[in-house]
């Protein structure tokens, strides 16, 4: 895959101004349109894969970096779900049009949740649509349901005191900093307080062996989802990252299903 396809969109205002990294391929629709997780980016294996056979099936795809991520601008502290759901909505009113199926990783399953509540609000530009949501170990709620509620008074006093937690990662060598503020705003967009309205046909793929997003939160999410057509997938063996070539062959059926 070449880099003729990657650009860069300025989106936000002021101090808030920030240059965001997408790759971009025309093609058949639906399209792809991929949302990559809390510390990942769009060359991730997932994201890579989707590309790929994206291009081979000549359908459109579009994948991109969060601010302070990948090849984005600014400092990855400086994130929030609201922040990164600005971002989401930005590059899918600029570079889509027509159906696209929305494909969340994690954190990305959350953004896609919230990135489908927006656009039904605004429904200012017809010109691009959500056809389906297919979601890779959807973290909903992370900030609050798999963070604070698990965090020690230790963890919880440093936050308050200091605004930041150096969390150890199992994926990197460098731990990852969660901040406060990610914490208070993304109080902002939970969702699993109530019924989640899509519009849309949705296929779940979840690991039994999530060490970070356990099946059983994957099962109260499908639980919230009023479309009837709702399909959970559990991997028996399966990880966090659902990465391995058996797990990719099971996510592109998922995303061909559309």
């Amino acid at each position: 895959m070449n880099d003729k396809s990657l650009k860069f969109l300025q989106i936000g205002e002021g101090p808030e101004r920030r240059a965001i990294a997408v790759r971009q391929q025309d093609g058949a629709l639906p399209g792809l349109f991929f949302l990559s997780g809390y510390k990942s980016d769009m060359k991730g294996t997932k994201a890579e894969a989707l590309a790929h056979w994206a291009e081979r099936a000549d359908r459109a795809c579009v994948r991109f970096d969060y601010s302070g991520h990948g090849e984005s601008e600014g400092k990855f502290t400086d994130g929030t779900i609201g922040r990164w759901l600005a971002d989401s909505l930005a590059v899918f009113e600029q570079c889509c049009r027509g159906p696209h199926i929305l494909i969340g990783s994690s954190m990305g399953g959350w953004l896609a949740l919230l990135l489908v509540r927006a656009l039904r609000e605004r429904r200012k530009d017809e010109s691009a649509s959500v056809a389906g949501l297919v979601l890779i170990a959807p973290a909903i709620d992370f900030t609050e349901e798999l963070m604070w509620k698990r965090f020690t008074p230790a963890i919880k006093r440093e936050l308050a005191e200091k605004g930041v937690w150096e969390r150890p990662s199992a994926y990197s060598p460098e731990p990852y900093l969660v901040t406060r503020q990610l914490i208070e705003e993304g109080r902002k967009h939970l969702l699993l307080g109530g019924m989640i309205e899509t519009g849309c046909p949705v296929r779940i793929l979840q690991g039994a062996e999530d060490p970070d997003v356990p099946w059983q939160h994957a099962v109260e999410l499908t639980s919230r989802l009023a479309c009837d057509d709702v399909v959970l997938t559990l991997v028996k063996d399966g990880d966090h990252r659902l990465s391995r070539s058996e797990d990719i062959e099971r996510l592109i059926a998922a995303v061909a299903e559309f």
